[in-house]
């Protein structure tokens, strides 16, 4: 199985990176590609990568393409793609608001996989939902899963609709938590903290209230309540919480990014 990667910026490069490093390849290196002759001359330096500069030159050989170039680059890439391809290859796109429908007529090919990767893919804590058009099998749909998996998990979805779902829940979603992590750094150095112990206070709170939900069947709403005594600091905390509609605020801001999601796909 030869795997192709087209654009070596953030994500293409995450996923570049743990699919090389994974088994699944048979030793085999990973093709990537991109325009910058500054980046592929980087890429040659790393021993599991076969780094190209012309598409001509790798886009044919390869079984799995990854597409992870900025959306507004597709239309070009996709002319330039289409003389070189044939249509037992599988065309994966990490690409954000670019629907399967438009791929196939662009590309001309059937096998097309459509995905939302999120940020904590750079460290393997990834999650990535994923569907497929019709002619995408089985077996091609596995192979294309476990890719994927390298950098976390993946989670198939019925169609596209839950694709742009994801954007405003986990692909969007880690914003959300700087977001949060940046008011509470705020909070402890106008307190007196000093900038490194604002950072652990926040990182390791964090870091230690995910740990304790996943290691658990416990509801956030339980932990809450298990953390917060009536009358208590914490209860204090998650009143002036409610009182301000924070709750609501944070689901209204997951479906503005649900929604522009399905602007772009339209566009």
């Amino acid at each position: 199985m030869k795997v192709l990667v087209i654009g070596a910026g953030n994500m293409g490069l995450t996923y570049s990176e743990g699919m090389a490093k994974s088994p699944l390849l048979n030793r085999q290196n990973l093709m990537i590609n991109d325009v910058s002759a500054d980046t592929i001359a980087t890429l040659k330096e790393i021993s599991y990568f076969d780094a190209y500069e012309k598409l001509e030159d790798c886009l044919p050989q390869a079984d799995i393409v990854f597409i992870g170039v900025k959306p507004y680059h597709a239309d070009e890439l996709f002319e330039r793609m289409k003389p070189m391809l044939n249509k037992n290859q599988i065309f994966v796109s990490l690409m954000a608001g670019v629907t399967i429908d438009s791929m196939e007529k662009s590309l001309g090919m059937p096998k097309v996989v459509r995905t939302m990767p999120n940020l904590p893919a750079k460290v393997g804590k990834g999650v990535t939902s994923y569907t497929e058009s019709k002619d995408v099998s089985r077996v091609e749909l596995l192979m294309v899963r476990n890719l994927l998996d390298t950098t976390g998990e993946s989670i198939h979805v019925e169609n596209e609709d839950f694709i742009n779902k994801s954007t405003g829940i986990s692909g969007s979603g880690p914003a959300y938590i700087f977001y949060f992590m940046q008011s509470m750094l705020e909070a402890a150095q106008k307190m007196g903290f000093s900038d490194n112990d604002s950072r652990i206070l926040v990182s390791n709170t964090f870091e230690g209230a995910v740990q304790l939900f996943n290691e658990s069947d416990l509801s956030p709403e339980t932990w809450m309540d298990r953390v917060a005594s009536k009358g208590g600091t914490t209860r204090a905390a998650l009143d002036s919480m409610d009182d301000n509609n924070v709750n609501q605020l944070i689901k209204d801001a997951a479906y503005a990014a649900f929604n522009k999601a399905v602007e772009l796909g339209e566009s």
